[in-house]
């Protein structure tokens, strides 16, 4: 895991919900952005897989940007902000294991052929016999 959180900024706003007063007077909701393209944290094939898998969420400047507003103050949307973005963009680096290509075994075959067998048998013995 990289943490890059040298390279991300900040901006504040109001957010809604619960908080009555203090809602309409503090700026608590906090957006992080980070310029995925100037990041000295990861080389360019990295960057270029980041900017393929998170295409939605990064806009045409090329900035990667969340906004939380989860908490009642600044600095605990700031920290949940910043764990948010890095695993956001760890798990872009992931890249998934290719599935091998198996055939059924004998046995699995056999043991599927038997089941079939048994059903029928059972649904063949229901049929009204004249």
């Amino acid at each position: 895991m990289k943490d890059f959180s040298r390279e991300l900024s900040f901006k504040t706003s109001r957010s809604s919900g619960a908080g009555g007063q203090n809602v309409n007077k503090v700026e608590t909701a906090v957006t992080v952005l980070w310029k995925v393209g100037a990041s000295d944290f990861f080389n360019d094939d990295e960057k270029a897989l980041i900017q393929e898998k998170l295409k939605n969420r990064i806009n045409a400047e090329g900035y990667l940007f969340l906004t939380v507003s989860e908490s009642r103050t600044q600095l605990m949307n700031k920290n949940k902000a910043i764990e948010k973005i890095i695993d956001i963009v760890n798990k872009s680096l992931v890249i998934p294991q290719k599935r091998t290509v198996t055939k059924p075994s004998k046995a699995q075959k056999q043991k599927r052929l038997d089941t079939k067998k048994k059903l029928s048998d059972k649904k063949e013995n229901r049929r009204f016999k004249f």
